[in-house]
This record gives C-alpha cells, structure tokens and sequence, in this order.
C-alpha cells in the first residue's frame, strides 16, 4: 500500500513539474517512459532539445536534498533509456540534454543540464 502511495505522489510531483516546463515554454513529450532498462519521468522538448528530465521530490531533507538523489548510477540508467527511446523513435542527430527537477516544501528547483550522457 505504502509503494501504490508513493508512486501516486511520484506521479503528482511529475505533473506539477510537467506543468512548470509547459509554462517555461517546453512541449511535454510524454511522462513515464519505460523501457527494458528502466524509466524516464519526463520527455519534452525545449526549443530544438530532447530533454530526458528526472524528477525527485523529498517532503523534507532528512534523506537529503532532492537533486542529491540523481546519482551517477541513477544517470548512467536515464542514459541508457534516452537510447533506447532514441532509437524507437529513430531520432539519431536530435541534440539530447538531461535536466533534473527536485521538489521539496511546494518548491521546484530545476537544473537544465544537470548531467551529460
């Protein structure tokens, strides 16, 4: 029950940051996108960028910030999976970037290149 709650807020955190790169002048691509190597939360384009974005949110920082979160492990995998969508989609010469987004007390921080594939 508690992962079913958890994966409900995930997704509410998603979409108020979906909402905040629509407003910033993104085009939301799609949310959630799941491959044999793992997920995506969000796929937009900012101008002529693919940005494959990871939201993390945090309800305080007892486990620590947010962004702290995205780690080299956790960016090799959301590489990973930015080639398989690329490869689905066959978008070979599109200009990628990977942006993170954390969440904590109704605040959104947002990093535009926050790591290299």
């Amino acid at each position: 029950m508690a992962d079913k709650n958890r994966r409900r807020t995930g997704a509410d955190y998603e979409q108020a940051v979906g909402y905040y790169l629509q407003q910033m002048g993104y085009e939301v691509l799609e949310y959630n996108y799941r491959c044999r190597i793992g997920e995506i939360d969000i796929i937009a384009r900012d101008g002529e960028y693919l940005v494959f974005c990871e939201v993390k949110y945090r309800r305080d920082d007892r486990k620590g910030a947010p962004l702290e979160a995205v780690d080299v492990r956790k960016q090799r995998t959301i590489f990973r999976c930015a080639q398989c969508y690329l490869a689905e989609h066959r978008l070979g010469d599109v200009p990628c970037r990977f942006d993170a987004a954390g969440v904590q007390g109704g605040k959104i921080t947002y990093v535009k290149d926050a790591f290299m594939g």
